[in-house]
């Protein structure tokens, strides 16, 4: 019985087919998105929806699709494995290159042997390089002419944060510093140890980014869940799914607010709120749960596991916790089911045509645990004049990177506007670093009434 059952799901893994509700029972897109989402009844998947999107390259020519206005070029190629970008202040860009780290306890059983076949075919199954390169446009065309290993011998390395003359690198474990000089191209210095971050042998999710507080003495950092839905008991859990403050000053750290069970990109908001993009639980269907932007309140809790989208139950956590669920938040705003939220940054500083102003763009990874598929681009959520909350519908910034046969052209994580405010894109599977500018001139964003990282872009 088991013997079949492995085929049957390595059978599934590889060839891309799909376990899914009935395509009658799917949302049209509007209703999952927004700030009042319509939720289906959850559709309780024994063996969850398997729709790989196999990860290829960019065929030569063969570039994403900008929006109306917008045109798309390559600021670097012949990356490996690209998944963050970050913008010092003379204009350098930082890239992580950057896979998962070792995880013996993680991936166990039939299915987690199952999921580690599905994430070698969507592109997630590359050694991690550890590396952050640094590149340059010296004459200002758009593409880096100069390129350099900034830092090596990192651990799986995802956030980068300047303050000061002191840049710091959120590993797979924990927060490092090294010292910085403004200019220099490759830092040699030794590490020195921030705040460990919670990792261990499951690490499940384990990408950790990190942003600064406008005065540079607070670092807050995203840890992601050890499971699904706390499969691996709530013990596992212990300080994750939450985003971590940590005082720059004492090195002490503690829980800002939990309950996210994979936040990743983070930006600073209207009102001096601090935003993140999460993503949500799988194996209740193809539009649950859907993953979301939202501001982050100090002290709140976000429902993962007992609860999703507020305070609506999950049946299969066991113990049930209603005191935790009474006390769930809604998040903000819903981006769809399985879109796979990574990349966050706002539109202050981008030079870029209307509509994309006033708000926030992301990197939508895609996932294989919906059909049809969603994700795969690169959106933009607008908060309207003076807006403090979003409330229309995602506008798509750059999309194709699914090719018609279905395979993965490219994926995209991290996203950050430059110091000529075009939009910077790292894809991941085609190891590019995108740069999205206006067709026409357009005046910079003037930065609205939000914090930046001392030092920062």
């Amino acid at each position: 019985m088991h013997g079949k059952f492995i085929a049957t799901l390595t059978a599934i893994a590889l060839t891309g087919c799909a376990m899914a509700q009935p395509a009658g029972n799917l949302q049209p897109p509007a209703q999952t998105m927004g700030p009042n989402p319509v939720l289906p009844l959850p559709t309780r998947q024994i063996i969850p929806t398997v729709h790989i999107a196999p990860a290829k390259g960019w065929p030569e020519g063969v570039q994403p699709t900008p929006a109306a206005g917008l045109s798309v070029a390559p600021m670097a190629t012949g990356l490996d494995h690209p998944r963050w970008v970050y913008v010092l202040p003379n204009g350098d860009v930082l890239v992580a290159e950057s896979n998962a780290p070792p995880k013996p306890s993680d991936g166990k059983g039939i299915k987690g042997a199952v999921m580690g076949l599905v994430m070698k075919r969507a592109g997630a199954g590359v050694p991690s390089a550890n590396r952050i390169t640094l590149l340059r446009d010296v004459d200002g065309n758009g593409k880096a002419d100069l390129r350099t290993t900034f830092l090596q011998n990192l651990n799986s390395p995802i956030g980068m944060a300047l303050v000061g003359n002191t840049f710091y690198v959120a590993n797979s474990d924990g927060i490092v510093s090294f010292p910085y000089t403004p200019g220099q191209t490759q830092i040699t210095a030794a590490p020195t140890p921030v705040a460990d971050l919670p990792a261990g042998p499951i690490n499940h999710h384990w990408t950790k980014n990190i942003i600064a507080s406008a005065d540079g003495s607070k670092l807050y950092a995203t840890v992601g869940s050890n499971s699904n839905v706390g499969e691996n008991g709530i013990a596992a859990e212990q300080g994750r799914a939450a985003i971590w403050e940590v005082s720059i000053p004492s090195g002490t750290s503690r829980i800002y607010a939990s309950g996210l069970r994979n936040p990743n990109g983070m930006a600073w908001g209207p009102g001096n709120a601090l935003w993140t993009v999460a993503n949500e639980r799988d194996e209740l269907g193809d539009d649950l749960v859907p993953d979301y932007l939202t501001s982050v309140t100090e002290g709140a809790f976000y429902g993962w596991p007992y609860s999703y989208f507020g305070q609506n139950v999950d049946v299969r956590v066991k113990p049930q916790r209603p005191d935790l669920v009474a006390k769930a938040v809604s998040p903000d705003y819903a981006l769809g089911a399985h879109v796979a939220p990574l990349g966050l940054t706002s539109s202050d500083g981008a030079a870029l045509p209307a509509p994309f102003a006033g708000g926030f763009f992301i990197g939508e990874h895609g996932s294989w645990n919906r059909k049809p598929r969603s994700g795969y681009a690169v959106v933009f959520v607008p908060f309207g004049a003076g807006g403090t909350k979003p409330t229309a519908q995602p506008i798509p910034v750059l999309t194709g990177f699914v090719s018609p046969d279905g395979d993965a052209w490219g994926r995209p994580v991290g996203v950050a506007i430059d110091k000529r405010g075009a939009l910077l894109v790292a894809d991941d599977v085609g190891n590019v670093i995108w740069r999205v500018t206006s067709t026409t001139p357009v005046a910079v964003q003037a930065p609205s009434a939000r914090p930046a990282a001392s030092g920062a872009r």
